[in-house]
């Protein structure tokens, strides 16, 4: 898990990087982000979830996109010249190895170091985005943005809530 996060869920201060989707800012743990990658076609998956916008190669590896507008209830992401693919590694269950998951991003603003006291735990509501999907906020100067739990977004399949991009699989691999 990333060190910004401890085991009980509680975000710590350190570095994120700040991106916006639509008009909200949000912002992950920068030790999560592998690059950041202009945005390049995606190959549609037949058959895929609605958030996934499909895959890209990367240097040989095949990496999900998704769109988390669409997770959130939001709008298709629109590509314009700063729209960006944000490739993160989310933990892979029960395996060593991390897994790379490209994010859509309108666009890409900064890498903010926050301090813990500038850490608040997510609002239960009132923002928009369910709160499942937020590990909480971080303030930088007198603006606020969302700290997203990429693998809950990735994960998600409680409560209807579709289905997820990565599902953990049992044994019998």
């Amino acid at each position: 898990m990333v060190k910004q996060i401890d085991d009980s869920g509680t975000i710590k201060g350190g570095q994120f990087l700040t991106f916006r989707l639509a008009d909200e800012i949000f912002g992950v743990p920068i030790e999560m982000v592998r690059e950041v990658l202009d945005y390049v076609p995606v190959a549609r998956v037949p058959g895929a979830v609605s958030f996934l916008k499909g895959v890209i190669n990367l240097r040989g590896a095949v990496v999900p996109v998704a769109d988390v507008r669409i997770r959130f209830g939001m709008e298709a992401t629109v590509n314009t010249e700063s729209t960006c693919i944000i490739v993160v590694e989310v933990e892979a269950s029960d395996e060593d190895e991390a897994i790379s998951v490209g994010v859509l991003a309108d666009q890409v603003l900064e890498v903010a170091d926050i301090a813990t006291a500038d850490m608040q735990a997510h609002p239960e509501m009132g923002t928009g985005v369910p709160p499942r999907y937020l590990h909480g906020l971080g303030k930088v100067g007198e603006k606020f943005f969302m700290i997203l739990n990429v693998e809950k977004v990735i994960r998600d399949e409680d409560e209807g809530h579709g289905t997820p991009i990565y599902r953990e699989t049992g044994d019998g691999d």
